[in-house]
């Protein structure tokens, strides 16, 4: 008769690995099945605004944050489309909020990681559209604006913040936006973070019909 294996040669099932962040909501966003139901605002913004662009190689005695970025981009967009719908404006703003969950990786390597990178973006992208109103998947002409004016926001912060001579941001980012001389006062001198965190908020309570 044959004794049965002992529980200590069995083989132990590895523990799955933790693919969820806690936000300071208490909502727990499961990076590879992100729910719209776990997704807050509040924490997009306080998260957005604690996430520094161009790897925090910005001048200024603060970051220049994404949160900021992305006010920068929708002041852009208006320039751009004066007659761009509330809701898409709303997206133009929320166009990297999947940051606030997996930063801002700068562009070199995101085409390292490549594929891999972009399945998560998309997919907490999805979940906050859901969650705000919006389509999970943008129409290909917004697609086509938020990168046009984000690429002239990116000008803007190169040669204004990052160091980049006007020359070789041109080659990168295009030809410079129009902003006028208050406009670029306003959205390039970096703030602190609460600054960033309320005034995204303020703007987004501005666009939603979350009130």
């Amino acid at each position: 008769m044959k004794k049965a294996a002992s529980r200590a040669s069995s083989p132990k099932r590895a523990a799955a690995p933790r693919a969820w962040q806690r936000m300071l909501s208490g909502r727990r966003l499961d990076l590879l099945d992100p729910s719209p139901l776990d997704v807050e605002i509040e924490d997009i913004a306080h998260g957005l605004a604690r996430v520094a662009r161009w790897n925090g190689q910005t001048t200024g005695s603060n970051i220049f944050s994404v949160a900021q970025h992305s006010l920068l981009v929708e002041a852009v967009s208006r320039k751009i489309s004066a007659n761009l719908d509330r809701k898409w404006r709303l997206a133009v703003l929320l166009h990297d909020a999947p940051e606030y969950v997996i930063g801002d990786l700068i562009s070199p390597f995101k085409a390292v990681l490549r594929a891999d990178y972009k399945a998560v973006e998309n997919r907490l992208l999805h979940a906050i559209s859901l969650r705000f109103g919006l389509p999970a998947r943008w129409p290909a002409e917004l697609v086509g604006h938020v990168k046009k004016a984000d690429r002239h926001a990116a000008y803007l912060e190169a040669t204004r913040l990052a160091g980049f001579k006007e020359a070789e941001a041109r080659k990168f980012f295009g030809s410079p936006p129009g902003l006028d001389a208050a406009a670029e006062k306003r959205y390039l001198t970096p703030w602190n973070a609460e600054t960033a965190e309320k005034r995204f908020l303020a703007r987004f309570a501005e666009l939603s019909d979350e009130k």
